[in-house]
């Protein structure tokens, strides 16, 4: 029997997280070297290598039992801890029932964007994410690239506005941002908000990031800033480093009841509740206690150490730039200045650069440009730093906090060797790279090849 795909399934591309894992499999299944059997440096996936906090691991146990459904925006216990969540972080007095729970953002914002009309625009570079799910539910589109510091201005985002026609327009707001771990502050919020008010956009703002903030004090979340426009989305995955419990939720505008009615038809038709005890769990991650601001404020401190480190390796090799993070667990690595030795080597677009960085005997992950929705010759990459024992790293912190800078090197030689060992493969590369490029340089300019 023939069984039918329907053709707007069959038009979307396996996105591209998946797509580098299923190329790392297929590779170390066929690598011969016994080099391969240890696996690779990985600077490619995004999940936090910390321990869910205990508490919440504690919760889940205990209401393991519970098999209700669970009501469909929410258990009403969590709604309200999470409320008291915002308000004691985020400075954000927000109405439990303009909360609703989910199965992970990922998947809010992909509802989201199955209910609000208008054209999307998504800034540039992006996390791999976003795209697959604008082109699956086939909403119209623009991008917004970023300037030189890898940030909207304002006036960009007015003048791409300003050429779209629809009634309502769409942006899709990351801060911190992943792949760049910037942030953006107080007044950039308030300048991008007064464009939207202008231009009637409204915000779909991903602050999955926000609790890793180096710097906390100076996260600001443009729910404050724009609180009659923005939907607010957050969870578990990246401050609780809980991305298998798949909860996240949205905070909706101000004064958009109608929304939620709608948002709850949505829910209620896709998958009827997030899973119970999960809902339960999470009850205990979101209250405000000592324990869970001593568990931030820990991973926090362990980000930016790692995240200063990658930062300071990468600025020593030559023709290297990056991003200095502020926040999350990734930077981008900007590699163009080796654009002609690429060329020469026949590796003519990022997705070979990561292809062939993957290879023996560099075995290093990263993701490359084109998969963070910059152009196919762009070798941007995105660097993320979790390749180590996170608990580990947790307690030796607690045990022993670095206070200073020769400290905190030695706290990633004895707790990220990976990062460490990955890097020097990526200072290899190239170097191989390089005398791969001249070699071949001398060799096309001369009359009779050169031998070796």
């Amino acid at each position: 029997m023939k069984f039918i795909v329907d053709q707007q399934v069959e038009d979307i591309e396996l996105p591209e997280n998946l797509k580098l894992n299923t190329f790392l499999q297929e590779f170390h299944s066929d690598c011969k070297s016994p080099e391969c059997k240890f696996g690779f440096y990985g600077f490619a996936f995004g999940q936090s290598p910390f321990h869910v906090p205990k508490m919440v691991q504690n919760a889940l146990i205990q209401n393991a039992s519970n098999g209700k459904y669970a009501a469909v925006p929410g258990v009403e216990d969590l709604r309200v801890a999470i409320s008291e969540y915002n308000k004691h972080y985020f400075h954000m007095d927000v109405d439990p029932a303009r909360i609703y729970v989910g199965p992970g953002t990922k998947e809010l914002i992909y509802n989201l964007l199955e209910i609000l009309h208008g054209t999307v625009i998504l800034p540039t570079p992006a996390w791999l994410g976003y795209l697959p799910q604008i082109r699956f539910l086939k909403k119209n589109y623009h991008m917004l690239p970023t300037r030189s510091n890898k940030k909207i201005t304002p006036h960009d985002l007015k003048k791409l506005s300003l050429r779209l026609h629809d009634r309502q327009k769409i942006l899709i707001f990351n801060n911190p941002n992943n792949p760049t771990g910037l942030v953006y502050n107080k007044r950039e919020l308030e300048e991008i908000a007064e464009v939207c008010r202008e231009q009637n956009i409204i915000v779909i703002s991903d602050e999955i990031y926000a609790q890793t903030t180096y710097e906390f004090e100076n996260f600001v979340s443009m729910g404050k800033i724009y609180p009659e426009g923005t939907f607010v989305t957050n969870g578990l995955s990246k401050s609780h480093a809980a991305g298998g419990y798949r909860l996240g939720y949205v905070i909706f505008p101000q004064h958009a009841l109608d929304v939620r009615r709608q948002f709850k038809k949505i829910l209620a038709t896709e998958y009827t509740a997030v899973t119970t005890p999960i809902q339960h769990a999470a009850i205990a991650g979101f209250q405000v206690s000592k324990e869970m601001d001593e568990y931030f404020r820990i991973t926090r401190k362990i980000h930016e150490i790692m995240g200063q480190y990658v930062y300071e390796k990468l600025h020593e090799m030559p023709g290297v730039k990056t991003t200095k993070p502020q926040a999350t667990f990734y930077l981008l690595a900007d590699f163009n200045q080796f654009s002609p030795e690429f060329n020469a080597s026949k590796i003519d677009t990022s997705q070979k650069f990561s292809e062939t960085l993957i290879q023996h005997p560099y075995h290093t992950a990263i993701v490359g440009g084109d998969s963070l929705v910059l152009e196919r010759t762009d070798y941007s990459a995105r660097m993320a730093f979790v390749d180590y024992d996170g608990e580990k790293a947790f307690n030796n912190y607690l045990d022993n906090a670095p206070k200073t800078h020769s400290d905190r090197l030695e706290f990633v030689k004895t707790n990220a060797p990976r990062i460490i060992s990955g890097l020097n493969m990526i200072e290899n590369y190239f170097d191989h790279l390089l005398k791969n490029a001249h070699s071949q340089i001398k060799y096309n300019s001369s009359e009779v090849p050169i031998s070796n």
